[in-house]
């Protein structure tokens, strides 16, 4: 549209080459997740672990505005969204709407998957080292 700023469509590439090096970063992280299956099963769940903590305490904190509920803060919904993942479950912060229920059965059966697979991969470093045994008395 004016002729003066067209020079500054040189800046698009400039764009294009911060994706193009992302997507390298993205492509360590994802070579980095299968170069050993037990490892890259762990960084895959501690980041999910963590991610849904966050948007589990985001979440709540949205649709507990119910006058009786007793998640008011940040520190309380994080608080809850921790101990719900981990399947403790005090019963000292509890979500008192539909919604918020529907996402503490949603963190609940993602905990009991997460923590399984953490269960795994520790039970894996034990199958290694039977295996190096085994193999060191032949």
């Amino acid at each position: 549209m004016i002729e003066t700023l067209r020079p500054g469509r040189l800046l698009r590439l400039i764009r294009l080459l911060r994706i193009i090096r992302a997507f390298k970063t993205t492509k360590n992280i994802v070579d980095h997740i299968f170069a050993n299956k037990a490892e890259g099963a762990f960084t895959s769940v501690s980041v999910i672990a963590i991610l849904l903590v966050i948007f589990s305490a985001i979440g709540i904190l949205q649709v507990e505005n119910d006058p009786n509920s007793n998640i008011k803060t940040a520190e309380d919904a994080i608080w809850w969204a921790y101990v719900t993942i981990t399947t403790v479950g005090y019963g000292d912060k509890f979500p008192v709407t539909t919604e918020g229920r529907i996402i503490a059965a949603i963190l609940m059966t993602a905990g009991v998957g997460l923590f399984g697979t953490f269960t795994a991969f520790v039970a894996s470093w034990f199958v290694i080292d039977n295996k190096q045994n085994i193999e060191s008395e032949k």
